[in-house]
C-alpha cells in the first residue's frame, strides 16, 4: 500500500531564499510549457508530447546554468508530466462534453510545489546525532520535525516540497507491506451524526462539539472588515490577507486533528461501526445549519473512519437514517417528535432517554440486521460467530 507522511521542514534564511529561487524557476518553466503547446498548436494544428519538450526544455536548462540549471533534471521531469497530464485532463472534459477549463498560467500564487524523485535532488538522511535532515540540491540540510517515524520496510516513491502560507513541507509517498489487522475485540457500536454532539454511541457516549470556526469567528470578523478597508494588493493588505489565511489553517488543522484521533479511537475499540448513510448536503444548505454543519466537518469524519477500518481489519456499516430517532429502540413503537425535541419517551414501554442514543441504538441493530442478511446471502450460518 502507499500512504502520505507530511513533515514540516524548519528552514534557516539562506535556506528559504534557496528554495524560493528555485520554486520561482519552476514555476517559470511551467509557464514556458504551456505557452510552448499552445503557440505550436495555434501554428500546426497539433499537440507537443511531453517527450518532445523533454528534449526541448533539457536543452533550455543546460544553455542557462545560472537560473534553471538550478532545478533538478527528473523534478523538471516531473513538472513537464504535470503539464501533459493538465492537457490531457482538459481534451477529456472537452470530449465528455464538460466545462473543459483549459490550463492557466500560473502566478507566483498560484503555483506552491515541487516534485522529486527521493535519491535523485533530494535525500533523508540521518546526521551524526540522529537529527532527520533533507538534503535538497542546491539549497542544503533542512531540518525536519521528525513527528513520527516511517513503517518498516517502507520504500519512499515519490517526494514533494510545499511551501504554504509561509512555510515549507515536504510529503512523502511511502509504499510498504499492508500492517496485520487488528485484534478482534468483540464490541460493536451505532454512531448518530449531529451538531450539538458530533458523535453520540449507542452506549450512551457522547463527542462534543468543539466548534472551531466559531470558537475564532470574532477574531476572522475583524481580520476581514480590516481586510475589506485596505486597498487591495497593497504591502498591508497582504499581510492582513496572510493573518486571515493563517487563522484559517489553524481551524483547519484543528479539526483535522481532532476527527484523526476520534476515528482512531473507534477503530481500535469496535469491531462493526455502524453509521448512517446520510446526504450531508441538507445541512450544509440550510442557511441555519450551514455554518455549524461545514464547521463539524461530518463528511471528513465518515472518509477517515472508512480508510482507518479498513487497514485495520475493522467493518462499518452504513444504514438507512429514516425513522432512527422516531422509532422506539426497546419495543419498535413509532414515536413522532419534532427536531426540537432532545428526549424520546415511549409511552408503550416507558423507556426515557436522550433523543440521539435512541437513534444510535437503532442505528445499530439496523447493522446488526444487515450483517445477518449478508451473511445469509453469503450462506453462512446463522450460528457462526458474528457481532
Amino acid at each position: 500500500m502507499i500512504h502520505t507522511y507530511k513533515y514540516r521542514l524548519f528552514t534557516n534564511k539562506r535556506q528559504r531564499k534557496a528554495l524560493d529561487i528555485i520554486l520561482c524557476q519552476q514555476r517559470i518553466l511551467y509557464n514556458a510549457a504551456l505557452e510552448q503547446r499552445k503557440t505550436v498548436y495555434e501554428e500546426t494544428g497539433k499537440g507537443v508530447s511531453y517527450t518532445d519538450q523533454w528534449a526541448h526544455f533539457r536543452d533550455v536548462r543546460h544553455a542557462n546554468p545560472d537560473t534553471f540549471r538550478l532545478v533538478n533534471a527528473t523534478s523538471l521531469q516531473q513538472l513537464l508530466r504535470r503539464v501533459d497530464k493538465a492537457y490531457r485532463a482538459f481534451f477529456r472534459r472537452l470530449k465528455a462534453g464538460e466545462t473543459p477549463g483549459y490550463p492557466r498560467f500560473k502566478g507566483r500564487n498560484r503555483f506552491h510545489s515541487m516534485e522529486f524523485k527521493h535519491g535523485d535532488g533530494v535525500k533523508l538522511f540521518q546526521n551524526e546525532r540522529g537529527q532527520v535532515r533533507l538534503r535538497i540540491q542546491n539549497v542544503g540540510d533542512v531540518k525536519v520535525k521528525w513527528h513520527r517515524d516511517l513503517p518498516a520496510k517502507s520504500k519512499i516513491k515519490h517526494l514533494v516540497i510545499k511551501r504554504s502560507l509561509g512555510n515549507w513541507y515536504v510529503t512523502l509517498m511511502v509504499e510498504f507491506d499492508p500492517p496485520p489487522f487488528l485484534p478482534l475485540t468483540g464490541e460493536a457500536v451505532g454512531i448518530d451524526v449531529g451538531l450539538k454532539s458530533l458523535l453520540t454511541l449507542s452506549n450512551g457516549e457522547t463527542v462534543d462539539n468543539p466548534r472551531w470556526l466559531r470558537v475564532s469567528l470574532k477574531r476572522l470578523r475583524v481580520l476581514n472588515r480590516k481586510l475589506a478597508r485596505q486597498k487591495k494588493g497593497g504591502t498591508n493588505w497582504r499581510k492582513t490577507a496572510y493573518q486571515l489565511a493563517r487563522l484559517h489553517g489553524k481551524i483547519a488543522n484543528q479539526r483535522r486533528d481532532f476527527w484523526h484521533k476520534n476515528t482512531r479511537q473507534l477503530v481500535n475499540q469496535y469491531d462493526l461501526i455502524c453509521i448512517e448513510n446520510l446526504t450531508l448536503g441538507f445541512m450544509t444548505a440550510n442557511r441555519h445549519l450551514a455554518l455549524s454543519a461545514h464547521d463539524a466537518a461530518l463528511g471528513e469524519f465518515r472518509s477517515l473512519l472508512a480508510y482507518k477500518a479498513e487497514e485495520a481489519g475493522k467493518q462499518v456499516v452504513p444504514v438507512p437514517p429514516q425513522y432512527t430517532s422516531q422509532l422506539c429502540s426497546e419495543c419498535g413503537t413509532m414515536v413522532a417528535k419534532r427536531l426540537s425535541v432532545r428526549v424520546h419517551k415511549c409511552d408503550a414501554c416507558g423507556l426515557e432517554l436522550d433523543r440521539d442514543v435512541n437513534a444510535a441504538r437503532n442505528i445499530l441493530t439496523l447493522g446488526l440486521s444487515v450483517c445477518d442478511r449478508t451473511l445469509a446471502l453469503a450462506g453462512v450460518s446463522q450460528e457462526a460467530p458474528h457481532f
